[in-house]
């Protein structure tokens, strides 16, 4: 930032105080009042000798801010540290940092300090906490510090360092369970063949995931591998899972993070975790067919591997879509799909049976609920879900009330969802 006019360093009292000493000077000159003259003189050197201390206290105090976390979810806290060093102050250091809303700041923390000691070895460190409440890269940044002189007679603001990144990942919850067929494709990690004799036809079983029926154990593969197995009711052929997201701007409703686009997003976010931590392969795509980084493969019994950050930061960084349908290139032809949609229409389900011919799963939003202006009638969704029913397609309907857990366990049951519960 350019350094201002040495006038424009004086506060309202000190220019009058300035402008008083000028008035008070000729006054003695005219009368020839020496002693007038140096009262005048001291009236006017005051003023200026408050802008030099804190023109010079500006050039010394130095700013380093860090944000700790720097990535966090929706909803969790994080803390800023910014540090002050090369005092002492000789006036008032007065510090505010720019922080958007949606970072969130909180209304009883705000970040405006003000600092009436700097050490000139330790230095001050000041904190203030974020709860961010909605997903995307916040700045935040600059800081902003005013820098004043004993007697409020001259102020100096000076702008330190560049913003720094924020980035707030869309909330996750966890889900249990999987849907028929979905994520034991031949190949991927989860599936193992259990040869089990003469005459009698291959059964394949993976291993035991928290929510499975006890039903389904297959207890000759479980004493063969000591570990609790379960069969695969029907003989899996996807290869991996692609997760589509639906982010037409015309296909959702609601502002800020409680649209249903961050509804979607979560949705998104959730089952992309869920499949990696299954050990299943997964890519996220968008409605025109743009993939949300690579690739991830996923790992079993263990932690997610790192490709997992990749796709939480590209769904954190999302943006609406101007498209209108849902055309576009073929969609997970050699694996499994679950596609999550906003406001559909059976034209839409047209396009996209044409890009997914043999079904998938699907979760449509009715996004009426989202809708508070009321001001662009929305599609119901109960006649997109029948035709993709038709299509032998698993469909699950989602509203405003719906828990993503009730939502998922649809899909992983068959049973359906009724007023944000499990009937």
């Amino acid at each position: 930032m350019a350094s201002p006019r040495w006038s424009s360093g004086l506060t309202v009292r000190g220019r009058c105080l300035l402008a008083g000493g000028i008035a008070t000077a000729v006054s003695a000159v005219v009368l020839d009042e020496r002693d007038l003259l140096r009262l005048a003189l001291f009236v006017v050197a005051l003023p200026l000798l408050s802008l030099a201390i804190a023109a010079l206290t500006r050039r010394a105090v130095r700013a380093h801010r860090t944000v700790d976390p720097a990535r966090v979810p929706v909803g969790t806290d994080c803390a800023v540290d910014v540090r002050l060093t090369g005092g002492p102050l000789v006036g008032a250091l007065r510090v505010a940092d720019s922080v958007p809303d949606a970072a969130g700041p909180q209304p009883t923390a705000p970040p405006r300090f003000t600092v009436h000691r700097l050490p000139a070895r330790s230095g001050v460190t000041l904190r203030y906490p974020l709860r961010p409440v909605l997903r995307g890269e916040h700045r935040v940044g600059p800081l902003v510090a005013r820098i004043t002189d004993p007697l409020g007679l001259a102020e100096f603001p000076r702008r330190y360092g560049e913003a720094d990144r924020l980035l707030v990942l869309p909330a996750t919850v966890d889900l249990h369970g999987l849907p028929s067929a979905l994520g034991g494709g031949e190949g991927t990690p989860g599936a193992v063949v259990a040869h089990q004799g003469v005459g009698e036809p291959d059964v394949m079983v993976r291993p035991y995931r928290a929510g499975d029926e006890l039903r389904r154990v297959h207890w000759r593969a479980t004493a063969r591998h000591d570990d609790l197995m379960v069969r695969l009711e029907e003989r899996p052929w996807r290869g991996e899972i692609t997760v589509l997201l639906d982010r037409r701007d015309g296909a959702h409703r609601g502002d800020g993070p409680t649209s249903s686009l961050e509804y979607t997003v979560s949705l998104a976010a959730s089952i992309s975790l869920h499949m990696i931590r299954n050990g299943e392969p997964v890519t996220v795509v968008t409605e025109d067919g743009t993939a949300l980084g690579d690739r991830v493969g996923g790992t079993v019994g263990g932690a997610p591997s790192p490709g997992a950050d990749r796709i939480l930061d590209a769904l954190a960084t999302l943006r609406v879509s101007a498209r209108t349908g849902l055309g576009g290139p073929p969609i997970a032809p050699t694996g499994d799909v679950v596609a999550i949609l906003g406001a559909t229409t059976v034209d839409d389900v047209g396009a996209l049976l044409e890009r997914r011919p043999h079904g998938g799963h699907a979760i449509l939003l009715d996004v009426a609920g989202w809708d508070s202006t009321g001001a662009a009638r929305a599609p119901g969704a109960d006649a997109a879900a029948a035709a993709l029913r038709v299509a032998g397609w698993h469909v699950a309907v989602a509203r405003a009330d719906t828990d993503p857990r009730a939502c998922w366990a649809e899909l992983a049951s068959g049973r359906r969802v009724v007023a944000g519960s499990l009937s």
